[in-house]
């Protein structure tokens, strides 16, 4: 997106001279795993990228000065392990490199906020504390949630239901964000796939293929619309810049 600013463009002279109390550091993070046979494995980067990017505009429309750092795309992942093109780390790897990341902007920046797409138990629980390990070291940070209230209540009815792994609401916004990367003959003619992975997750199953996504879909990704896809940026971008702006207020 023009005019946005990402913090590996800049020099480290330039950093230097933008003023800490208005400087924030926007963290998009990923993950490299199946999404269907129609999504690219970094789909979940590509829709936390495109939040980071929405949040950004709006908090340089009210003043501050929102840098997007280079993502972190590497995460658990274990759900899509059996898949071919997976990547999964230890949840402790990302945890440390949360806090690792912290510590070393801690003093330059007045908020870490990080713009997250991957939904995985493990990963989210890494995240969490790693988001911990930030706020003991005094510096403001900022992590909504997508799985949890209110923020969930927010986003479509398919992320609701918990089936919207690589269906419409994640082909919708790739549509949108990045739409040379989909399989558009593909994913036109994948069939709906209702299994919930929220229910398998709490049931206990631990892959897509015994929650009931064979493929490593969830959803209607057939459905998955451009319109829709630019719709669900901006309300991410709003999750993540209400958040930022709570925990702003917070300090």
């Amino acid at each position: 997106m023009p005019g946005l600013e990402q913090w590996g463009e800049r020099t480290w002279t330039e950093v230097g001279e933008l003023p800490r109390e208005r400087l924030l550091a926007i963290l998009p993070v990923g993950a490299v795993e199946a999404h269907g046979p129609h999504l690219p494995l970094t789909t979940d980067g590509i829709i936390a990228g495109a939040m980071a990017e929405a949040a950004a505009t709006r908090l340089a429309g009210r003043g501050w000065k929102p840098l997007i750092l280079p993502p972190f795309d590497y995460s658990a992942a274990p759900f899509a392990a059996g898949f071919a093109g997976t990547i999964s780390v230890r949840p402790e790897t990302v945890t440390a490199l949360l806090a690792d990341l912290g510590t070393t902007l801690a003093g330059r920046v007045r908020l870490i906020a990080v713009a997250n797409a991957h939904l995985d138990p493990q990963h989210l629980a890494s995240l969490h504390r790693g988001v911990e390990e930030i706020s003991r070291l005094g510096l403001a940070v900022a992590f909504p949630d997508l799985t949890r209230k209110p923020w969930a209540l927010r986003l479509t009815a398919e992320f609701r239901s918990g089936a919207c792994h690589a269906g419409r609401f994640e082909g919708s916004v790739v549509l949108a964000a990045r739409p040379e990367l989909v399989r558009d003959e593909v994913m036109r003619g994948l069939v709906p796939n209702p299994s919930s992975l929220a229910v398998a997750i709490r049931e206990g199953k631990r892959t897509f293929a015994e929650a009931g996504g064979p493929e490593a879909y969830f959803g209607d990704p057939a459905a998955a619309t451009r319109e829709e896809g630019r719709e669900t940026i901006d309300t991410l971008g709003a999750i993540l810049e209400e958040a930022v702006l709570e925990a702003l207020n917070a300090e």
